[in-house]
């Protein structure tokens, strides 16, 4: 308070000189975290010409605002510590309280990411110990934008306490709550992130322009002309899903009938998003329809239709007849028919789904669509007929619409803000275009370097964790595969480091919900590469280099610490493939020898390349080291993959 009383007097004759109310940036506000041990720049907005003054623990500086009102002062590096009082004085006298000197770290990508510690495992206990004071958290207000905004949105930063560690990041709280640990150092954490977002959308204009694929130059200039560009997108993409334009005689509203004939309408599976079949990059109304043949004793039954979890609404109708309706994209829905309502002979079950964003229609698990009829149960799993009623009627549009619209809204602001490092994750939405993110990846974290000036600036990613029916895995190839691989690659980048999570994936879901592991082990390469823990094993096995030795491959690895481990005691190594000259792989045996794994199969005579875990879902892999860390998927050959040649477009 005595700092705060005697930094007023010492601005008390310069705020008689200033002529408008000065504003702080949004980043900055109470309880908030600056980044220790390096210059501290503090900016905002106030009249053009006017004279600003800033206070911080023992320093001040001032500035005159420009012709455009924007300001900056530049305060001497600080050690960690505080709380401090932030004062700004022009026109008005700004005091942010509760500032303390840490260390920031940026938290971006997409839902994964953008995850919260209250939908995380053991969720309850978590919070009855989040009183931690020294963990900060900020959420960037979400937003899009055609040039570089000036600033984000009004932001809020938190300390951790039961009442706010709930909306956080979980990923990053748990990175943060290691750190804090470990160190003792303020942890603040910039949570950038946007759920089914795309890689594109995060890097700078200036960076998408070396991309002589990407077409900058065709970037709509403003929102009337991207909205134009959308509707002639979308109904080219209706067009050539069914064959036919969008039907605005209202007739949709017939479509829940059973006397409808659906006969010329072209058909979905069920569950799978339906970006995955054609309807790329859809948002709006699809209609499903499925009829259900049932015997006398059946109908008699009493029933309940479980249709699993939709994206992101659903009104159903049996019949003709509404049974339920429910607007939340991660629900169970479970809809008790009335007593009467289905009869011997076909009955139909209508669904009309709408989608505000990211993957669209019936996605998880296919054993949750089912219609019980007593102690029996029909699969509803399966072939679906659809038909779209209407795409999404967008204002301005929405984040991968358009690339750099995120960095433009939600990073070009920050880029001022000094900060430790980055942790990402994010990819699930570049699963169809894998190969290209083996560019795009490395591009974004050079772009986000040379933002901050900080060449240097550590820069730690999550691989993609284990996803879809262990049933679906196919050694013919694997999407998924290619973009952990493009994840892979891209540690040969300096000061990158990735955190490895096919063991603690969801066969059923894209949203594993052990947060906490992939924190720790993102802090766990922080502690090794920034806090002088060297000591620390921070990464599972990494394929290294391979020999072959007759019908037999030698695979060596690095970051094997105390030694290569099978995971829950097994005895079998899981997830190895091999391949001759024809390059069908098959499962092949394995078996560890000390710091490498030996690799064969019967009958594959003379072996050319080896794959591990390349498969949708490679949660059955079980190669770790003595410390708890899983081995990374990888291949050894180069050999065309799913993705090869599919670009981005907008």
């Amino acid at each position: 308070m005595l700092k705060t009383v005697l930094t007023c007097v010492l601005f008390g004759l310069w705020g008689e000189l200033a002529q408008a109310d000065v504003r702080l940036a949004n980043i900055f506000g109470d309880h908030m975290v600056l980044q220790r041990q390096q210059a501290i720049p503090v900016w905002g907005w106030a009249n053009a010409g006017e004279k600003v003054r800033v206070a911080l623990h023992h320093q001040s500086s001032g500035a005159t605002a420009d012709a455009q009102g924007r300001w900056r002062v530049l305060l001497k590096p600080e050690a960690g510590g505080g709380p401090y009082t932030l004062v700004v004085q022009g026109a008005n006298l700004l005091i942010v309280k509760d500032v303390v000197l840490g260390d920031v770290w940026l938290a971006s990508g997409q839902s994964n990411m953008e995850w919260s510690v209250a939908q995380s495992d053991n969720a309850a206990a978590e919070l009855a110990q989040s009183d931690l004071s020294r963990i900060r958290h900020v959420k960037i207000p979400k937003s899009v934008a055609f040039r570089a905004a000036q600033d984000i949105g009004v932001a809020q930063w938190k300390r951790s306490e039961a009442q706010s560690a709930g909306e956080f990041t979980a990923v990053g709280y748990f990175f943060a709550r290691a750190l804090l640990r470990e160190t003792g150092v303020p942890i603040g954490i910039v949570n950038a992130s946007w759920g089914g977002t795309n890689i594109e959308t995060w890097i700078s204009p200036a960076a998408l322009a070396t991309q002589p694929d990407l077409a900058m130059d065709s970037m709509p200039a403003d929102a009337q002309t991207s909205r134009l560009r959308y509707a002639q997108k979308m109904e080219a993409v209706v067009q050539a899903w069914q064959h036919s334009a969008l039907d605005g005689s209202g007739a949709s509203s017939q479509w829940k009938k059973p006397d409808f004939d659906d006969q010329n309408w072209v058909t979905l599976k069920a569950p799978q998003y339906w970006e995955e079949q054609g309807l790329a990059d859809f948002d709006g109304v699809v209609w499903y329809r499925r009829d259900v043949y049932l015997n006398d004793a059946q109908a008699a039954q009493a029933a309940v239709l479980e249709l699993g979890t939709v994206d992101d609404c659903d009104e159903t109708f049996v019949n003709g007849r509404p049974v339920g309706n429910i607007c939340q994209w991660d629900a169970q829905r479970r809809y008790d028919l009335p007593e009467g309502l289905l009869h011997a002979g076909r009955n139909l079950i209508a669904v009309r789904v709408f989608d505000n964003g990211g993957g669209g229609g019936f996605y998880g698990d296919a054993a949750a669509m089912k219609l019980r009829l007593g102690s029996e149960s029909i699969a509803l799993s399966g072939t679906w007929r659809a038909r779209v009623e209407s795409y999404l009627d967008k204002g301005d549009p929405s984040p991968n619409d358009l690339p750099a619209l995120l960095f433009n809204s939600m990073v070009s602001p920050l880029t001022g803000f000094p900060i430790k490092g980055v942790i990402w994750y994010q990819g699930e939405s570049n699963v169809p275009r894998a190969q290209q993110y083996a560019q795009m990846f490395p591009l974004l974290i050079s772009d986000w370097r040379a933002q901050w000036r900080q060449p240097h600036l550590p820069f730690y990613f999550v691989q993609l964790a284990s996803f879809l029916p262990l049933q679906d895995n196919s050694l013919k190839g694997s999407d998924w595969a290619e973009l952990r691989e493009a994840q892979r690659q891209t540690l040969k980048l300096p000061q990158t480091g990735m955190v490895v999570a096919t063991d603690v994936g969801d066969a059923n879901s894209i949203h594993p919900l052990n947060k906490q592991a992939v924190g720790a082990r993102l802090a766990r390469l922080a502690l090794k590469n920034d806090y002088g823990k060297g000591k620390i094993v921070a990464s599972g096995p990494s394929y290294r280099s391979m020999r072959v030795r007759g019908s037999r491959v030698e695979i060596s690895f690095s970051d094997v610490g105390r030694g290569l481990v099978l995971a829950r005691g097994q005895a079998v190594i899981n997830g190895f493939t091999v391949a001759d000259e024809s390059r069908q792989f098959l499962p092949a045996q394995a078996r560890i020898r000390g710091n490498k794994v030996i690799v064969w199969r019967s009958g594959v005579t003379h072996p050319v390349a080896v794959r591990f875990g390349w498969v949708d879902n490679p949660q059955e892999d079980n190669l770790f080291n003595r410390e708890g860390l899983p081995a990374s998927p990888f291949r050894t050959d180069d050999w065309p993959g799913l993705t090869d040649g599919v670009k981005y477009k907008f």
